[in-house]
């Protein structure tokens, strides 16, 4: 058998055989993964890349099909159809399990074995529940579309359970929902399900008024949208109350069951809670013995390869990475992004057998964050937006980022739709109309102390 070239040093001349393109397993198809494979298109390489999902999702919309206003397929894109033209690239639906760094070679669900020269991790994070992983049956996070269609499920079967119950105290908690975790993802939940109940389904309901739905947003720190400027912290905060939202700050969350969740001394009964509050990386640095942080993040030399492990990326959420000024790179969609085109190139570099970039930069091009109709707040270099301005440009921002036109136009006509109307296509009951930790909660429920019953004043790997 013929060994392997190193890449970049092959020669056609006196009969000697060209080198071998370079085999790189990319594991994960969320933006960093998906950059990746892209920035390698007319490098002599053979990609695959692997992915427990047949689809690549855009996960900054996901809280708008978890709250009925677009529809799964208008976010997400078969991940073979985006590289139906980039002949060097192999797609496979399947879950990794391990890595042999040794032996260099991946192993997925079926018996599946990837050897790779270059390997990418891409794997992304999931939720973190702080040490109470129990939490998740009752307050699912948003990571994926089966996330956000239980959510749909459980936040428009509460209505109607609601509607055909006759006892007023399990209305109420049936019309109580609880975001935990006051971030990007946590801010949008909270004002988008104050929108569906107060103009999208109001006046729909007989037994019920759906403007009577009690939204609670919960923050262990300080302040809402803590990695934004203090003061779009502020316009946030009062743009939320003043739509009705009930902002909690400085409160953590001790308890979380089918019935509600326990802050402290207080019980809030609520038929559905989301999990916003917190993320932890993917296993996949543990299967070649990275040194991790806290978050289990992958700790990246400058050009984002594993200390010790040259021929090992690691790129997005399972990336810990600092910026020039040691500050830690977000764990956002633009951040992912960078690093998936920048290890790319450097890949590519590789395989040419020229010098490598110089060490990755992350450039910051803002944070953005909608409130809910006609009003959001942007940060930018040395600019500031809010209101409709805001919302107008945070949309903007997002169809620019989706996949293919079809999705661009679909999006925005549903936008545009709801911003006329305040109706929302998606709302689907899907299943079988039934959800266990519903159907539970009645057992579940404690009975409210008296002196709680007023209200408080008050973010797939393959």
């Amino acid at each position: 058998m013929t060994a392997r070239a190193t890449p970049g040093t092959g020669t056609h001349s006196g009969g000697a055989r060209p080198a071998a393109p370079l085999r790189v397993v990319i594991l994960g198809a969320g933006f960093g993964g998906l950059e990746a494979a892209r920035a390698l298109a007319r490098a002599p390489v053979e990609v695959t890349l692997l992915d427990r999902h047949n689809h690549h999702l855009f996960q900054p919309l996901l809280y708008q099909v978890a709250t009925a206003a677009l529809s799964p397929g208008d976010i997400a894109w078969p991940i073979r159809a985006i590289f139906r033209r980039q002949r060097n690239v192999r797609v496979l639906m399947a879950e990794a399990t391990g890595i042999d760094r040794v032996a260099k070679v991946v192993h997925a669900a079926g018996g599946l074995a990837l050897p790779y020269d270059v390997l990418v991790l891409a794997t992304g994070a999931t939720h973190s529940y702080f040490g109470h992983d129990e939490w998740a049956a009752v307050a699912p996070g948003l990571k994926t579309i089966e996330d956000a269609t239980a959510i749909r499920r459980r936040l428009l079967l509460a209505f109607e359970r609601a509607e055909v119950n006759t006892d007023s105290a399990e209305r109420r908690r049936l019309l109580t929902f609880v975001v935990v975790g006051a971030g990007p993802t946590g801010v949008e939940l909270a004002g988008a399900m104050v929108e569906l109940a107060r103009a999208t389904i109001a006046g729909e309901f007989r037994g019920i008024d759906p403007r009577m739905a009690r939204v609670v947003l919960i923050e262990a720190g300080p302040r809402v949208l803590p990695t934004f400027p203090e003061d779009l912290s502020a316009i946030a905060l009062r743009s939320l109350e003043r739509m009705g939202v009930q902002v909690l700050t400085g409160t953590r969350v001790t308890r979380c069951d089918a019935g509600g969740v326990q802050c402290g001394e207080e019980r809030i009964a609520a038929s559905t809670m989301v999990w916003a509050a917190g993320v932890v990386a993917s296993p996949s640095g543990g299967w070649i013995e990275a040194k991790r942080d806290r978050a289990g993040r992958v700790r990246v030399e400058p050009d984002l390869s594993v200390p010790g492990q040259p021929e090992v990326f690691a790129v997005g959420d399972v990336a810990s990475v600092t910026d020039p000024a040691g500050r830690p790179v977000p764990g956002n969609a633009p951040a992912a992004k960078q690093m998936g085109r920048y290890v790319g190139k450097a890949i590519a570099a590789r395989a040419l057998g020229r010098p490598a970039p110089p060490p990755f930069a992350y450039r910051h091009h803002g944070d953005l964050a909608t409130i809910g109709r006609r009003s959001a707040v942007v940060a930018l270099d040395g600019m500031r937006l809010t209101g409709l301005i805001g919302w107008w440009f945070w949309g903007v921002a997002h169809v620019w980022y989706l996949i293919g036109f079809r999705s661009r136009v679909v999006v925005s006509f549903e936008w545009l739709w709801s911003y006329l109307t305040f109706q929302r296509g998606a709302r689907l009951i899907t299943g079988d109309g039934t959800d266990a930790a519903g159907a539970r909660a009645a057992a579940d429920v404690e009975p409210v102390p008296a002196n709680n019953a007023a209200p408080s004043r008050g973010q797939g790997w393959g």
